[in-house]
């Protein structure tokens, strides 16, 4: 007996959500074959129903009439008619017996979404208005930068906190351009730096015979030297581990002053 409990204990609780999940679906099936109610149980049901939730389920079947009566192909509820039917579908009990054209489950995803773009509207970050500088401290501003060409937009921000006035120090760079020359361009241009210095690149390349293959004894390797204006590459061929050889060359490739 025992034995038989152990086996049959786990089918108990599969059993009991076998049998709730079909009357889920037998209660949606009747609902809907029922929706909308015939015209004497509708009309028993009204009796008993408030006048506010008469009014609300009116103005929503109203509504699923207007986007109906639309001449296109696939009427489809505006953005601030699916907030209208959310909003009374709140106010109506058995709300889901007065929606024709959509499931209800699409209102309760506009539901969500709308809760959503509450939020996000109540957790935005407040815009603070960008405070205008008093023609004053403007003038302060330019002063400061024309007597004192050393100072920048740094030491002129700390000397403004000295006297209590908060200025951005972005805010008081857009000032001093008014008023300085642009600096001169600091350090030589790239092609006066290959003008007057002697550049080249070298790399080297393992070279083979026509059966593809390399001398074991002593390798030969191809040199590229890039000598200065950017000429042509320079080829030679070149001993491998010969340091004297690619010395005289490079020397070879740069030019004497």
């Amino acid at each position: 007996m025992g034995e038989i409990r152990t086996v049959l204990s786990p089918l108990g609780p599969r059993l009991r959500a076998a049998v709730t999940s079909a009357m889920g679906r037998i209660k949606s099936a009747f609902r809907e074959a029922t929706r909308p109610l015939p015209l004497a149980a509708g009309f028993a049901v009204d009796l008993t129903r408030s006048r506010r939730e008469l009014l609300a389920e009116n103005t929503l079947l109203r509504q699923q009439l207007i986007v109906v009566s639309r001449s296109v192909k696939r009427p489809a509820f505006r953005p601030h008619e699916r907030g209208l039917v959310v909003l009374l579908s709140r106010l109506i009990h058995n709300w889901r017996d007065a929606v024709l054209l959509v499931k209800p489950d699409t209102i309760l995803r506009w539901h969500r979404e709308g809760f959503r773009l509450f939020w996000r509207y109540k957790s935005r970050k407040p815009s603070r208005p960008r405070p205008h500088l008093s023609p004053d401290v403007i003038e302060l501003i330019r002063r400061m930068a024309v007597s004192n060409a050393t100072w920048g937009a740094e030491r002129i921000r700390g000397e403004l906190l000295e006297l209590g006035i908060h200025v951005a120090k972005r805010t008081i760079q857009r000032y001093m351009r008014a008023v300085r020359p642009p600096a001169p361009p600091r350090g030589q241009k790239w092609h006066t730096f290959l003008r007057n210095h002697t550049v080249w690149a070298c790399d080297y390349l393992q070279t083979y015979d026509i059966w593809f293959t390399a001398p074991a004894a002593l390798p030969r390797c191809a040199r590229a030297v890039v000598p200065p204006g950017l000429r042509p590459a320079q080829l030679d061929s070149v001993h491998s581990g010969s340091a004297r050889s690619s010395r005289s060359s490079l020397s070879t490739s740069t030019p004497r002053k």
